[in-house]
């Protein structure tokens, strides 16, 4: 079990690769869908980029590889991709038992990249969206992970102050917004391993 410092007041989570394990299943998507533009998307580029909602994510594509791609175009085809296969989702214990043991003791909403209806979709599907009444999205803010304003409205939300927060995260682009919000922050990556399979 993951120790909580007796100060936290409020607990947030990111949500994909911290509550949900989405992580294969987004990055061998993200593969097919700019393999057709010569890129080869690998692990590491990927972990790089976790956190970043998709049109950034293709812009940056764009811009490291000299490419032209259309992100309306190339997100929808990952979208597809990930659609086909969403319900092979599950959940990752060593943070969803934080979640069960502390519900209803400590306020504690959702900070993830991903859009409002995707996010419900994961929740759904993993069966934890009961848990989570305060859900901050990449349709609620106007600057992405490493920016903290993601963490800053879910701890406005729950009125705590963000040093009393500790932000629960697996991409590097999260745990920095977290340390820029002054929080304090569990890299899931110390208690579960991702692993990626190119196919």
């Amino acid at each position: 079990m993951i120790e909580i410092p007796q100060k936290a007041k409020g607990l947030i989570f990111d949500l994909d690769g911290t509550i949900a394990n989405t992580m294969q299943n987004h990055f061998v998507s993200w593969r097919k869908a700019v393999l057709p533009y010569g890129i080869d998307f690998n692990a590491e580029l990927f972990m790089k980029l976790t956190g970043t909602p998709q049109k950034a994510t293709i812009e940056i594509l764009n811009d490291l590889f000299g490419t032209k791609m259309n992100p309306n175009e190339v997100g929808a085809a990952k979208s597809t991709h990930f659609k086909s296969s969403v319900h092979l989702t599950e959940e990752i214990h060593v943070v969803t038992s934080v979640v069960r043991k502390y519900h209803t003791i400590l306020p504690m909403p959702i900070g993830t990249g991903s859009t409002k209806k995707g996010a419900q979709k994961t929740l759904e599907i993993i069966n934890m969206k009961k848990y989570f009444d305060i859900v901050i999205t990449a349709d609620d803010v106007l600057n992405f992970k490493p920016h903290p304003e993601t963490f800053l409205k879910c701890a406005e939300r729950m009125g705590i102050k963000p040093q009393d927060c500790i932000v629960f995260e697996d991409g590097i682009l999260g745990i920095q917004a977290a340390e820029e919000a002054g929080m304090m922050v569990v890299d899931v990556n110390d208690y579960f391993k991702m692993k990626f399979t190119v196919k």
